[in-house]
């Protein structure tokens, strides 16, 4: 009996201080800090080193630890909503359509590009090509970045096909810096991006992010058309986190884009000159849209 009553309290002992061990600790500490993603738009290396530059800001400036991760796509940012890896993320305006949709995930902020809160796709195509306006991409074959990407697919599909246009094959390039290159370098005959416009003579568009490389992408890949306007990409929550947590973070990120380095930084990984406060009411619009788009499964 004594012998079973020590094993008891062995196990007891075990049980509570395994229990201790696996207690979650407190978001926004060390030991479980929070978890902020951004959608692999633009080139890895750019986003990872500009990413350090806004943790270090973050930390600073807010009473919080972060980890800020670059999922594979659009949906693995959706996606970590769903299993908990995810408490805020920059993701782009499909991508939020979606996980709201499915995890209640509430925009607070919205990117704004040169002084414009919306957004348009752009088809491009090279300057020296017998393409000239939309209705030559009959039969084409046309880059898109990725299916989840809204202004690099979703907008321009529907307006092909509001067009009545078909293109003869299409392919993901997965990121709009991709899109361009392919059109650079003939892979394609045409292709579509984010657009934003010129700023001091300078463009601002997606072409830009390839400038380095290619020097002349401006005078050899050509703007064809535009996309009908929508809401920019919002910064985003995952809906359970405490609301001051919420506040504080943009706080800090609406501080973060107002100074030089933040702006920078901003600017390279989201393509954003300044945010807003904004919230899921401003997105109506797009659900509206997405509606002829992405059929209800029933």
């Amino acid at each position: 009996m004594v012998r079973q009553l020590f094993a008891l309290c062995v196990i007891g002992i075990a049980l509570s201080q395994a229990g201790c061990h696996f207690k979650k600790e407190v978001l926004g500490t060390e030991q479980n800090p929070i978890k902020f993603h951004l959608v692999p738009s633009v080139d890895a290396k750019v986003l990872s080193d500009n990413s350090k530059v806004l943790k270090a800001y973050l930390e600073l400036h807010t009473p919080y630890k972060f980890q800020i991760t670059i999922p594979q796509s659009f949906v693995a940012v959706v996606e970590s909503f769903g299993t908990q890896r995810a408490d805020v993320a920059a993701i782009n305006t499909y991508g939020y359509y979606m996980a709201h949709k499915a995890y209640d995930v509430e925009a607070r902020l919205t990117v704004i590009r040169y002084g414009l809160a919306t957004y348009q796709s752009q088809f491009l195509a090279r300057a020296d090509s017998k393409i000239k306006t939309l209705k030559d991409l009959q039969g084409k074959k046309v880059a898109f970045v990725d299916p989840a990407s809204m202004s690099g697919y979703l907008l321009p599909l529907k307006t092909l096909r509001d067009k009545k246009i078909e293109p003869k094959a299409t392919v993901f390039a997965m990121n709009h810096d991709a899109v361009v290159t392919m059109i650079y370098q003939r892979q394609v005959d045409a292709g579509a991006t984010y657009y934003s416009p010129p700023q001091d003579g300078q463009i601002e568009d997606a072409r830009r992010l390839v400038k380095l490389q290619y020097p002349d992408v401006e005078q050899k890949v050509r703007i064809i058309e535009l996309s009908e306007p929508i809401p920019n990409d919002p910064i985003v929550f995952r809906k359970d986190m405490p609301e001051e947590m919420k506040e504080k973070i943009c706080d800090a990120l609406l501080q973060f884009v107002a100074t030089p380095e933040g702006r920078k930084s901003m600017d390279l990984m989201l393509g954003a000159t300044n945010l807003k406060r904004s919230s899921d009411a401003d997105y109506d619009t797009v659900r509206e849209m997405l509606k002829t788009m992405v059929p209800e499964k029933k």
